[in-house]
C-alpha cells in the first residue's frame, strides 16, 4: 500500500538549503511547486529548443534562417545580392542576363531543371560554380539547389554600343577603353571605376568571369562612378580587343616588365588600356595583343602598384599629353 512520505523524505541534508519559510510566497490559486534541478536547467532546455533535431543535422540539412551566415568569403565584399530558387533565377536569365554576375548550383544534384538552366546561363556567358548545399544555403534560403549572385547594376551589351567605337578612327573622334582583368578586391575596382570616370575613360569592359562583381562595396568605393560610367561585359573579351586593334585602336597594358616607360609616350586618339591584377599582371590573351606593355617609374624598393594605382597614373599620362598646351 502506497504510504504518503513526510516532505523533507528522500532530500540530502544541505545546511545552504532555505527553510520553508525563507522560500518566496506562492499564490493562493495554485499549488506551491519547487523543482530547483528544473530552474536550474531553465537555461539550457531553451538553448536546446532552439537546436535543429539531430535526425535533421544531415548532409541535406537546410539550416533555418536564423541560422544561416552571410556570404562566405571577405566579409566587405558579401553578401551581393543573392537570388534563390529556380523560377527566380530562370525569370532573371531570360529577362535582365546582364545583371547577373555568377550563378552557384549545387553539386550533384540529378535536378533536370537544374541542368537546363546551367546551359541558359552559359549561353549567356555567365561564369557558373558547382558547390555544395551550405554555401548554397550561406546565400539565400529556399534556393531549389540554384543561386543568382547579382551585380549592383546591368551591364551594358557589347553589341549595342560597339558601332560607335568601331566608327571613331573614320570620324576623327577621341575614345578611350578601359579593360580590367583578374581584379578580386572590390575596393581596388571600386577605385577602378572612379579613376576611369574622373579621367575621360568612354567605357569600362570586364571580362565574364576571374573578377569580383559589382557589389554593394565596389559600388560605395566607386563614390557613386558606377552608376555614371558605361560599363560592360562582352561575351569574348580577347575577339572584341582584337577587333579594337583592327579598328585602328593602340592597346596598351600596364606592367612593370618591361622596358618602355609611360612618361612621354606617344598616344594616340583610339586607345585600349587595359590592367591586371597585382598578383597575376595581364593575362596572356590581353598581352599578346598589346601594341606595346607600358612600365611606370617606381622605387625598387616597392614591389608593385596595386591596379586602381597604376590604372590612374595611366589614365593621368593619357589626359596630361591631351591636355591643350
Amino acid at each position: 500500500m502506497w504510504k504518503k512520505q513526510p516532505f523533507n523524505a528522500g532530500r540530502e541534508n544541505n545546511e545552504e538549503e532555505p527553510s520553508f519559510s525563507e522560500r518566496p510566497a506562492f499564490s493562493q490559486r495554485r499549488s506551491p511547486r519547487y523543482n530547483r534541478d528544473r530552474d536550474l536547467n531553465r537555461g539550457d532546455r531553451d538553448f536546446r529548443r532552439d537546436r535543429a533535431p539531430r535526425r535533421f543535422l544531415g548532409e541535406d540539412a537546410r539550416p533555418r534562417p536564423n541560422q544561416v551566415n552571410v556570404a562566405l568569403g571577405d566579409a566587405e565584399s558579401a553578401p551581393q545580392t543573392a537570388v534563390g530558387g529556380i523560377r527566380e533565377v530562370t525569370e532573371l536569365l531570360t529577362n535582365s542576363p546582364m545583371k547577373v554576375h555568377r550563378v552557384l548550383f549545387r553539386h550533384n544534384s540529378g535536378n533536370p531543371k537544374l541542368y537546363n538552366l546551367q546551359k541558359m546561363a552559359k549561353k549567356n556567358r555567365i561564369h557558373v560554380q558547382q558547390v555544395e548545399a551550405r554555401i548554397l544555403d550561406s546565400y539565400a534560403v529556399p534556393n531549389q539547389g540554384v543561386v543568382a549572385l547579382c551585380n549592383e547594376k546591368e551591364l551594358l551589351k557589347w553589341e549595342d554600343v560597339k558601332s560607335e567605337f568601331f566608327d571613331a578612327k573614320e570620324k576623327g573622334e577621341r575614345k578611350l577603353v578601359v579593360v580590367a582583368t583578374n581584379i578580386e578586391d572590390p575596393r581596388n575596382l571600386g577605385a577602378c571605376i572612379r579613376s576611369s570616370l574622373g579621367l575621360g575613360a568612354d567605357i569600362f569592359l570586364m571580362p565574364s568571369k576571374g573578377m569580383c562583381g559589382l557589389t554593394p562595396t565596389v559600388t560605395r568605393a566607386s563614390t557613386g562612378a558606377v552608376d555614371k560610367l558605361r560599363i560592360c561585359r562582352p561575351d569574348n573579351l580577347e575577339a572584341t580587343i582584337g577587333e579594337l586593334k583592327q579598328a585602328g585602336y593602340q592597346v596598351l597594358g600596364l606592367d612593370a616588365a618591361t622596358e618602355i616607360s609611360l612618361v612621354d609616350y606617344k598616344f594616340g586618339d583610339q586607345i585600349v588600356l587595359a590592367v591586371g591584377g597585382e598578383d597575376v599582371g595581364l593575362p596572356p590573351f590581353i598581352g599578346k595583343q598589346c601594341t606595346d606593355i607600358l612600365r611606370i617609374p617606381m622605387n625598387p624598393e616597392a614591389q608593385s602598384y596595386n591596379a586602381s594605382v597604376a590604372l590612374s597614373l595611366g589614365l593621368y599620362e593619357i589626359a596630361r599629353t591631351r591636355m591643350p598646351k
